[in-house]
């Protein structure tokens, strides 16, 4: 034999067969938005300790984003750094997203990264100051 072991020629065949390979980076970015319904909304506007009309006022957050974007093989198909710092000069400044809610936001970078990146899988996460937000999966 060539001094390789049958069974690792086996089991990297197998793992390539059955892999979904993604990789993942994280940024963040100041932003201002507003809520315009919470002023008025019943279901928003309480009364009592469940009332959230603030977020009807322009408020400031720092948004949290983490993407998963599908590459082809294991050895920088895109290049992390490269792949945050792109995403990251999508915003410069503070953001001023006006009425946009985390799930907008994620749509947005989504169309972004599908342009320069298409038909790839995408997984977009964004919060609120690290607490509340979304997760969506594209196709």
């Amino acid at each position: 034999m060539n001094g390789k072991d049958p069974y690792d020629t086996i089991c990297q065949r197998n793992i390539h067969m059955n892999e979904h390979r993604m990789i993942w980076v994280t940024f963040q970015k100041e932003g201002v938005h507003k809520y315009p319904a919470a002023l008025e909304d019943p279901n928003l506007a309480t009364g009592d300790e469940y009332d959230v009309s603030f977020l009807g006022y322009p408020h400031r957050h720092t948004f949290h984003f983490k993407v998963w974007i599908e590459v082809f093989h294991d050895d920088r198909d895109i290049e992390f750094i490269q792949f945050k710092r792109w995403m990251e000069h999508l915003y410069e400044g503070t953001l001023q997203l006006d009425y946009k809610s985390c799930e907008m936001i994620a749509d947005g970078l989504y169309e972004e990264i599908n342009v320069k990146f298409p038909d790839r899988k995408v997984h977009i996460e964004v919060s609120e100051d690290n607490e509340n937000g979304c997760f969506i999966q594209y196709p």
